[in-house]
């Protein structure tokens, strides 16, 4: 037995001597990648077979054939909105599907299909896949967030109730941010209108979430901004790849560890002050800030207590809260800038809401016209086209038969319904009183059209239990807003010029990132 193990390893080494073992390994492994690609090529090839016969009952905008479809899947990336507007056009309250470069989105609207997608449990059609797909969140926000998401409770309960409490802090922070960023000069001056409200957003949206002193730091605000502009960037890089080779472009393309590593740099002191005094005091301990880092620590299992892991989570939120923000606020000031016959009336409205009951949370819920106008600029001016979008987990089926298999989205086009004229009248017009015409009208529900509200023709923040969980703070901060402008400036646009038109980019719309808006004190 020894003859032979010590011939056997004689053999072994005369073998690895030469180049014939790593040339037979080498060999081993690369039949054995051609046998697993192939395998996958075949199986993608099958299922995609599969899909296509049961799809096929879907009338489709874009092009159906195995050619054609990848063409229309490019077509989309620049012209979203169209394709949509065409669908919604033709197929009104049904379905119809649009390629996609990994997958089909099937597209449907009407109270029925919206109420059936939203009562759909999350194990068969899910939002959390969906949005990890559309943000390519391993890649734009980390692991740790791809794979647990308690900041979105953290929005949705203890941030949704303290909005009261905190409001004169807000409210502080906004005051400080616009004389900062928009000096009362007694002459127009122009103002590059996303930039800067992104600004004042970040700084108002973190007096909320970290406090003073942070909030005002130069490098933190830009790091925030740099971030959620870099999110929705380098996702919509990857996704214009086919799935196999988003692993690689998303390492080549993600900024995520600067990101983290930066924001580091910024609330570690904080962060561990709180991990030491709630080791040493427990969870009350005394002079706890009542702020969004508190109540995360709250919300985090044990292991999801270090700085690190805090500071992804605050780096999220802020990406949900300046981006949706900013863009919404921008929108609102180019229509403000546009439509000034209706200035005074919003200012009335602020003025004597304030006198009869004061400047805080509450008194804002009685500013109806001031809700309508961001309502109706939202409804226009809205940053997705498509709404609600899930991800098919399990092969769903809605009540007329429509099957979506296993891997595809399906989605709501709200920009679509927003201009249907059978849903409002003189839809592409900007009306902005419309939604609080209506309430006026409607003595029951008198509620129903304000802005956070949920229905099945205004959209803007989904609907049903993945309603947006951050509504209640935006369109408080939106408000907020809006009313220090108008008790403090006039606003224009240059030579009196008409509003921007919005930039769109696969099913995103933006804001004008261009534009200015011209600023000046409120003269009587």
């Amino acid at each position: 037995m020894r003859g032979y193990c010590f011939c056997t390893l004689k053999s072994l080494q005369k073998y690895q001597d030469s180049a014939l073992l790593p040339s037979m390994y080498t060999f081993s492994l690369l039949a054995t990648a051609v046998a697993i690609t192939s395998f996958y090529v075949v199986s993608a090839l099958y299922k995609a077979w599969i899909d296509r016969r049961v799809l096929n009952k879907v009338p489709t905008i874009g092009g159906s054939g195995i050619l054609s479809s990848y063409i229309g899947a490019y077509r989309f990336v620049s012209n979203a909105r169209d394709m949509i507007t065409e669908g919604y056009a033709k197929y009104r309250g049904a379905a119809f599907k649009i390629p996609g470069v990994s997958n089909w989105i099937v597209v449907v609207s009407g109270p029925r299909f919206i109420d059936e997608l939203r009562k759909a449990p999350d194990d068969c059609v899910s939002f959390r896949a969906a949005a990890k797909d559309f943000l390519q969140i391993m890649y734009t926000m980390g692991p740790e967030v791809f794979y647990s998401s308690y900041h979105v409770e953290v929005v949705r309960s203890p941030l949704t109730r303290n909005l009261v409490a905190r409001f004169p802090d807000v409210q502080d922070e906004i005051q400080s941010a616009f004389k900062e960023y928009i000096p009362q000069t007694e002459d127009w001056t122009a103002i590059s209108a996303l930039s800067t409200i992104r600004k004042i957003v970040s700084r108002s949206s973190n007096r909320l979430f970290v406090g003073l002193p942070l909030c005002r730091n130069d490098d933190y605000r830009d790091l925030n901004i740099e971030f959620a502009i870099d999110v929705l960037k380098t996702a919509q890089i990857i996704n214009l790849f086919p799935n196999f080779l988003k692993p690689f472009v998303g390492r080549c393309f993600s900024n995520v560890e600067l990101h983290i590593q930066r924001a580091m740099g910024h609330l570690r002191p904080f962060i561990q002050e709180r991990l030491d005094n709630e080791a040493q005091y427990g969870k009350d301990w005394p002079g706890r800030p009542n702020d969004a880092l508190s109540w995360l620590l709250d919300h985090a299992e044990e292991y999801q207590k270090t700085v690190r892991e805090l500071t992804t989570r605050i780096l999220v939120v802020n990406f949900a809260a300046i981006h949706t923000t900013s863009q919404a606020f921008t929108q609102v000031l180019f229509d403000l800038a546009a439509n000034p016959s209706l200035v005074p009336a919003l200012r009335e409205e602020v003025e004597t809401v304030i006198l009869e009951e004061g400047y805080s949370k509450l008194s804002l819920h009685k500013m109806v016209k001031l809700d309508s106008f961001i309502k109706e600029s939202q409804r226009l001016g809205a940053n997705n086209a498509l709404i609600m979008q899930r991800k098919v987990l399990k092969d769903f089926t809605f009540s007329d038969g429509t099957v979506v298999p296993k891997g595809h989205i399906i989605a709501v086009p709200n920009f679509a319904m927003h201009y249907d004229e059978e849903n409002y009248v003189d839809a592409s017009v900007f009306d902005g009183f419309r939604f609080s015409k209506m309430r006026e009208l409607q003595a029951e529900g008198y509620s129903k059209h304000q802005m956070v509200a949920l229905s099945y023709d205004y959209i803007v923040f989904g609907h049903g239990r993945h309603a947006c969980p951050g509504r209640f703070f935006a369109v408080n901060e939106l408000k907020a807003l809006l009313a220090y402008t108008l008790l403090n400036y006039d606003v224009s646009f240059e030579h009196h010029g008409s509003r921007p038109a919005n930039s769109a980019f696969n099913t995103r719309i933006s804001a004008n990132p261009k534009a200015s808006v011209l600023f000046r004190k409120r003269r009587p």
